[in-house]
């Protein structure tokens, strides 16, 4: 719910930076979103894993980088997201600036909660690809499952569906197999 000095038309990237607290919000297609209540623990947990094996491949594998809400990914002149993690593969680290980034992530991690969990499938997953992401993984702590969307091959459906007994791989990041339990562990 957007504060009650801002106008009621689509906002806009200048709209979004003026707004005192900014980074409790994202902008998606000219709507502001609030980005709260706080991760639960499980959504933390999950994101420290992640980071951790992210971390390490990164260090012997200097392929792109990896980062962490909250950082601005700033899509459209409407669209302002913070992924929980994002990757953004070496030719295109030009597109990170101080502010945050300026362009599509090659890969976007998206944990699911309940208060977030449709706006991730539904409208942040249509914007991520329409802006240029190559992957979106959405990662459900309560189902333990992962959603690999590849949206060069469709845009609509999981190219995988994992169970947490499961390992997959992507081509963003060679050379590294994720074993799902890996990511869920507690």
């Amino acid at each position: 719910m957007p504060p009650a000095n801002l106008p009621t038309e689509l906002l806009t990237v200048a709209d979004y930076r003026a707004i005192p607290g900014g980074s409790r919000y994202q902008l998606l297609e000219g709507e502001l979103y609030a980005m709260s209540p706080s991760p639960k623990y499980t959504h933390q947990l999950i994101v420290w894993n992640l980071v951790g094996l992210f971390s390490r491949y990164l260090e012997r594998h200097p392929v792109g980088r990896a980062f962490v809400a909250p950082f601005d990914v700033f899509l459209s002149e409407n669209d302002v997201v913070q992924p929980d993690i994002f990757f953004v593969a070496k030719d295109g680290l030009s597109a990170v600036q101080e502010d945050g980034v300026h362009g599509a992530p090659d890969l976007v991690i998206e944990i699911l909660s309940p208060s977030t969990a449709q706006l991730d499938k539904k409208q942040k997953r249509l914007i991520y690809a329409k802006a240029g992401v190559k992957e979106l993984w959405l990662v459900d702590p309560l189902l333990l499952q992962i959603q690999r969307y590849d949206f060069a091959r469709d845009t609509a459906k999981p190219v995988q569906f994992l169970e947490e007994n499961e390992t997959f791989s992507t081509p963003l990041l060679p050379d590294l197999t994720l074993a799902a339990a890996e990511i869920f562990k507690r």
